[in-house]
């Protein structure tokens, strides 16, 4: 009877001890972990496109421009993985450093739907003066958001884009020359 208490005893302890180790290694990132799709789903958790807008007129130095909008458009897919119309939000109006910021939740988004790759483009300017947009960092064609940083505090993933720059039409000329 002794001897089957104490197999009993060394058996659990010896299971115990295995799955204890098996749940350590899960932890410290060694063992297998379950599939996640997060690298194709851009928006797994917040995201968040920084950068700065700039007015630059001819050779003058560029002067933050407050008030500029960006928007942010992103391919998105269904839960099939077939292509669904595209997705576009706005930037705060850029501050008088010429910072903007624009932020996107996943609750703003179906949950069928998952974002695959977002740009950025310059969208408005305040200025009447300064208002056509250049292709400066891809402000026009659209910057691709590749790379963030992860901000642990706030849960966000900041992308950071150009900076952006728009400029003042070239004086026209009449056809008589004046």
């Amino acid at each position: 009877m002794a001897l089957n208490i104490s197999f009993s005893t060394t058996f659990f302890l010896l299971f115990t001890t295995l799955v204890l180790s098996s749940a350590n290694n899960d932890v410290q990132g060694h063992g297998s972990k379950p599939y996640s799709d997060e690298k194709d789903n851009i928006l797994s958790t917040t995201i968040g496109i920084q950068g700065m807008v700039y007015c630059k007129q001819g050779t003058n130095k560029p002067v933050p421009l407050e008030g500029a909008v960006v928007r942010v458009t992103c391919e998105a897919v269904d839960k099939y993985g077939l292509e669904t119309a595209p997705f576009s939000f706005l930037s705060e109006a850029s501050d008088e450093k010429g910072y903007f910021l624009a932020t996107l939740c996943p609750s703003e988004i179906s949950s069928n739907r998952k974002l695959k790759e977002c740009k950025a483009f310059l969208e408005l300017s305040p200025s009447e003066t300064c208002n056509d947009p250049t292709d400066v960092n891809n402000a026009i064609r659209g910057a691709l958001l590749s790379s963030y940083h992860f901000l642990e505090n706030k849960n966000i993933k900041m992308y950071t884009v150009g900076p952006f720059f728009f400029t003042t039409l070239p004086n026209s000329v009449s056809n008589n020359g004046y």
